[in-house]
């Protein structure tokens, strides 16, 4: 009797761990294969070896790129090297990526970027905020962009323990599996948020008192990293992974691909969704996201190279 309940309970484990395993599959598309679709006029931008995890395009054409994020589970081709935030001028005809420089005073060595976002204040003083993780912790570093000079001052670390009473948290919007990449519309009305695990976007229409109301959900069947807008056109670009386990378990001989995708009439009853670029993972691996400025579209990856195209 003993035995067949041990028996019983083993194998009841081993159903429980296939149907995780299976339900885990399906969750990150690991069957998903890449059909290629590469604009003619793209190329890699030189320098840019390590990463470009996160874009952020100012209206006047510069362009910060994050690069160098260490991630507990990703690769990383140079784990040695501190991070970086690189700038790009896209009014140029070929615009080259310039590190910029980060002044005294901050831990340059441990510095580890993440997500990247842009204020432009009153004045047009530009401040450039950045999710870092010195030495696997999670901070937010907040800089003065200086153009002349091409290079950043750090002005403050935020850290999470200064959250000190609940009433400086508040929750504007639940329901999501695992909330990622998010964006504003270009009247400042609505938030698109992505769902990476759910593989959609939720719409929420922001209210004056900043709580949000879901307006749809867009399902995309792919992991959607970060989200970008177009100023000229108000469509959403996507930075998406199409195979969710080659990108956790990272192998040279069959890489995790690329994909980006356009989300155009995204308030309509019928957005139009299309694919811009895919790629199985030969020129570009791990896309995280896509920015767009006056028909120029850089391509940035979670760990690998980024992409220059003309649309």
């Amino acid at each position: 009797m003993g035995k067949l309940m041990v028996l019983t309970l083993f194998g009841a484990g081993l159903a429980l761990i296939g149907e995780r395993l299976v339900a885990l599959r399906q969750r990150t598309n690991a069957s998903r294969e890449v059909e290629p679709v590469e604009p003619q006029s793209c190329h890699l931008i030189e320098g840019l070896e390590n990463g470009s995890e996160d874009i952020d395009i100012l209206p006047s054409g510069l362009a910060f790129i994050s690069s160098g994020l260490k991630y507990p589970g990703m690769p990383s081709f140079a784990p040695d090297e501190p991070g970086q935030i690189f700038l790009m001028d896209l009014n140029e005809q070929n615009p080259r990526a310039q590190a910029l420089n980060i002044s005294d005073g901050f831990d340059k060595a441990s510095f580890n970027p993440h997500g990247i976002s842009t204020f432009i204040d009153e004045d047009h003083t530009v401040y450039l905020y950045v999710v870092n993780h010195p030495h696997m912790k999670s901070t937010v570093e907040k800089f003065k962009f200086e153009e002349q000079q091409r290079s950043l001052v750090h002005l403050k670390t935020i850290k999470h323990e200064l959250l000190k009473s609940p009433t400086e948290v508040k929750v504007v919007a639940e329901g999501f599996s695992s909330a990622n990449g998010i964006t504003v519309s270009l009247d400042k009305k609505y938030i698109y948020a992505a769902d990476v695990a759910a593989q959609n976007i939720h719409v929420l229409k922001k209210h004056e008192n900043w709580d949000l109301t879901q307006v749809k959900v867009i399902h995309l069947g792919i992991l959607v990293d970060n989200l970008t807008e177009d100023p000229d056109t108000g469509d959403i670009w996507a930075g998406c992974h199409p195979n969710g386990m080659k990108l956790l378990i990272y192998n040279p001989e069959d890489p995790p691909g690329s994909e980006v995708l356009r989300i155009q009439n995204v308030l309509s009853e019928k957005p139009k969704i299309s694919t811009e670029y895919a790629n199985n993972g030969s020129v570009l691996q791990g896309s995280s996201v896509a920015s767009v400025y006056h028909g120029k579209l850089l391509i940035g990856t979670v760990f690998h190279k980024a992409l220059y195209c003309l649309l």
